[in-house]
């Protein structure tokens, strides 16, 4: 089976064709960053407007590259939600159009499910099941995988996501759009024991994640702080010590509930360098296994989904011509396979 995946849930338009046999044939991203960052964050009209410019391009191209033509092709996988309504149309309609043309079947994938999945694209693929932490932009979740649609939320984000803490503490220290990995490497050069900030909800029992008091807390910290270098680093290092050890955590608290030996670390922010040393200690500490897609994977991307929608397409499933985008789309709802 050979399928095109497209994505355009936010601000990056990703097109890929992955093929059962043969493994990944092709991956296109558009990235949307110089466009948004005069703006400090993306703006939704513009990003809806660019996915517009750049997806058939990109779909010609993937397809180039995977040396296919439609007729190769056996369904159409798109991200239909959650996400940005107007982003999430324009590669709905796409897809859609396009297995009407072709007459193929199109399938509708959730985004967060492409996130879980993403490690499935390395050689070195998780077994089920395992405890997945999803943490991006604008997500934050610990969930039970017992299979693809067999998954039991157990804690998520009740405010600020912690990619999003990422990018608005980097904002407060002067930093570009996209702040976050702006943020770590600032921190690279951060020393411990000059501040300490808290470990939000750590202190009580639970799996659900608060971020915003975090950010409220360095705010306070830069606005009392001088603006020398080192400072600035020191107040990163100290901000992002506090979100991986949050982190950290809630996911051995998850392990020890569930019972679990594998972690899967998968979202924008699992490309976070100092989250995955210490996340592979803890797994070695508890004798178990992490498991992270590859970088190029960590971000939204057109790869995940397309394995995201060939598992689903494989067992019969498939969303009428007829159905909208989702922004708001509960993981948990999702049917088996």
């Amino acid at each position: 089976m050979r399928i095109l995946g497209i994505e355009t849930s936010c601000d990056e338009t990703g097109v890929a064709v992955y093929d059962d046999d043969q493994g990944l044939l092709s991956h296109e991203l558009y990235s949307q960053v110089k466009l948004h960052a005069d703006y400090g964050g993306v703006v939704p009209e513009l990003a809806s407007r660019d996915h517009v410019r750049k997806i058939v391009p990109l779909i010609n191209k993937a397809l180039a590259d995977a040396h296919t033509v439609p007729g190769d092709l056996d369904g159409i996988a798109f991200t239909q939600g959650p996400g940005l309504m107007g982003a999430l149309l324009v590669g709905s309609s796409v897809g859609r159009s396009l297995a009407y043309a072709w007459n193929i079947p199109a399938v509708g994938v959730h985004h967060m499910e492409g996130h879980l999945l993403a490690p499935m694209l390395e050689a070195n693929a998780p077994a089920f099941p395992f405890i997945a932490l999803l943490v991006s932009g604008g997500h934050s979740m610990l969930v039970n995988v017992q299979g693809i649609g067999r998954y039991e939320v157990l804690g998520e984000s009740i405010d600020d996501a912690a990619g999003e803490a990422f990018d608005k503490t980097a904002k407060l220290l002067g930093l570009d759009y996209p702040g976050g990995p702006l943020l770590a490497k600032l921190a690279e050069q951060g020393e411990p024991g000059h501040y300490k900030f808290p470990r939000p909800m750590t202190d009580r029992p639970g799996l659900d994640f608060s971020f915003s008091g975090l950010k409220t807390f360095a705010a306070n910290t830069i606005r009392d702080a001088d603006n020398a270098p080192q400072t600035q680093a020191n107040i990163a290092y100290a901000f992002e010590e506090a979100v991986v050890d949050t982190l950290l955590i809630k996911c051995r608290r998850a392990l020890k509930q569930t019972g679990m030996k594998r972690l899967v670390i998968a979202g924008g922010v699992s490309a976070n360098t100092r989250l995955r040393d210490k996340m592979a200690a803890l797994m070695k500490q508890l004798n178990g296994e992490v498991f992270y897609p590859s970088l190029a994977f960590c971000t939204d991307n057109g790869a995940m989904i397309a394995y995201a929608g060939m598992q689903r397409l494989k067992a019969g499933q498939h969303t009428p011509l007829s159905a909208s985008a989702k922004p708001r789309w509960a993981l948990d709802t999702l049917p088996p396979v």
